[in-house]
């Protein structure tokens, strides 16, 4: 099946690591995933998590596009409730402005985040509200317009995308002809009724026709047993997570040598299931049936495990399979 494959990236904090060496493997997976020919790279936003390091989403772009050049980098997402919409609309107009026709701009409404947080962040309780996420998305964009007198957003306008986990940001995005991104990896049950309704409020604007991604978590190796154990820390860091525990993804002997409740094990059934786990066999067969299933337009992938080396092992086995739809960067002398 040829559709594009694209990166999301949360660049994870790993048990015994240091986040500034999380950050430094972002950059090291992005030229990775140019070499390899994937379409976009995005950056996930969210805060106060130990074991996530892309908070500063626009600053991370920013050195990620430096780094590579063919390949599209963006947020997936900013969540605009934490932001004036016009910052947001200054940083991604001076980042698409330093990389021109190479940045997307990914929006959600959610806070990514504890409530707390939250009001850290927004520093009103008034702000917490995601009720006016509409008009600061219509806000936002009116920035861009040429006769913008916010610069350098003006004329600088990347395209937009929503983001979401639920049919909110499906119907909005179709109601203002933008791209949609479903969080498949947060909402399985819901990706194929949000694209229905995404595709079925659809009216021209930005495009002309829908056009759909899809975020899959995805843990690829040379065997399915393998694929498993990679997969292993990242279903304790999200029990943790639902727990209220949030940590550094933790590392397969922490993993191996906790004491799983049979709740916890529901939970990490649950959450498998919906993920593309696997050897080569395995994950073609079911990230093909995922695609025939949603008739997803691009699939974004993300991939948490322990190992840097298993993360780019990982996404060379799925290029490998996928390379209809993978357009390899070409080097350059003196390029990243």
């Amino acid at each position: 099946m040829s559709v594009p494959f694209s990166v999301l990236d949360l660049a994870p904090v790993v048990s015994g690591s240091t986040s500034a060496q999380a950050l430094r493997d972002t950059l090291d997976l992005a030229r990775h995933a140019e070499r390899l020919g994937f379409h976009r790279y995005w950056l996930a936003e969210h805060h106060a998590m130990p074991g996530i390091a892309s908070s500063a989403t626009a600053v991370l772009i920013g050195q990620v596009a430096a780094v590579t050049s063919t390949m599209r980098v963006g947020s997936g997402g900013v969540m605009l409730p934490n932001h004036a919409p016009m910052v947001v609309a200054e940083q991604f107009g001076t980042l698409e402005a330093l990389h021109p026709g190479r940045i997307d701009l990914g929006l959600g409404r959610a806070p990514g985040t504890d409530q707390a947080t939250a009001l850290a962040l927004r520093r009103s309780p008034e702000a917490l509200s995601v009720d006016d996420f509409p008009e600061q998305v219509v806000e936002l964009r009116g920035y861009f317009a040429d006769d913008s007198k916010v610069t350098p957003a003006a004329g600088n306008g990347p395209p937009v995308w929503l983001l979401g986990s639920s049919g909110y940001s499906a119907r909005l995005a179709g109601l203002l002809g933008l791209p949609f991104a479903f969080a498949h990896h947060f909402s399985a049950e819901n990706t194929v009724p949000a694209l229905a309704l995404y595709r079925d409020s659809f009216r021209p604007g930005a495009l002309d026709e829908p056009y759909a991604m899809i975020g899959v978590s995805v843990t690829a190796a040379d065997t399915d047993e393998r694929a498993q154990e990679l997969a292993a820390p990242q279903s304790l860091a999200f029990v943790r997570l639902r727990q209220g525990r949030p940590g550094p993804l933790p590392s397969p002997e922490e993993t191996a040598a906790h004491p799983y409740t049979p709740l916890e094990r529901r939970m990490i059934d649950e959450r498998i299931r919906d993920q593309v786990v696997g050897g080569p066999e395995t994950v073609r067969e079911r990230m093909d049936a995922l695609i025939a299933r949603t008739a997803a337009d691009e699939v974004m992938v993300t991939t948490m495990v322990y190992d840097h080396a298993d993360r780019l092992r990982s996404y060379d086995i799925l290029a490998g399979l996928y390379r209809d739809g993978l357009v390899p960067a070409v080097r350059t002398t003196g390029g990243a």
